[in-house]
């Protein structure tokens, strides 16, 4: 199956080409680094972000623990400050709690946007200015 979602024709939601999300720790459907995602990403990770305690807590609550490591999987648990790829749903479920991160947009999938309005990505755009 080829990757639609591969960097060299991967666009973010500002049209340009997909910026790199994080590389420590390695994020993306792909663990490559970045929000790529194809037609076996079911959970559509193409929000890159930058997580808050609150989004870790609100998280882990809807039964997604992003904060324990999981050596066998090379996940070693996010903390306040890291970036990390997303599922667009989770993010607009925060987003509607009111405790969405931050969204770093040149590294935001396009495919995000068949799930979040980009009003609301952009509202928490840290890389507009």
């Amino acid at each position: 199956m080829a990757n639609v979602g591969s960097k060299e024709k991967a666009r973010n939601v500002l049209g340009g080409p997909l910026a790199t999300c994080s590389l420590k720790p390695k994020t993306g459907y792909f663990r490559d680094g970045c929000c790529n995602t194809d037609a076996t990403d079911r959970g559509s990770h193409t929000v890159c972000t930058r997580v808050t305690a609150e989004f870790l807590a609100f998280s882990k609550a809807k039964g997604n623990d992003l904060t324990t490591p999981a050596p066998a999987h090379g996940f070693p648990g996010l903390k306040p400050g890291d970036s990390w790829c997303l599922c667009a749903a989770r993010w607009k479920e925060a987003y509607d709690a009111g405790v969405a991160p931050m969204v770093v947009l040149a590294a935001t999938h396009e495919k995000a946007l068949e799930i979040v309005p980009f009003e609301a990505l952009k509202r928490f755009g840290i890389d507009l200015n």
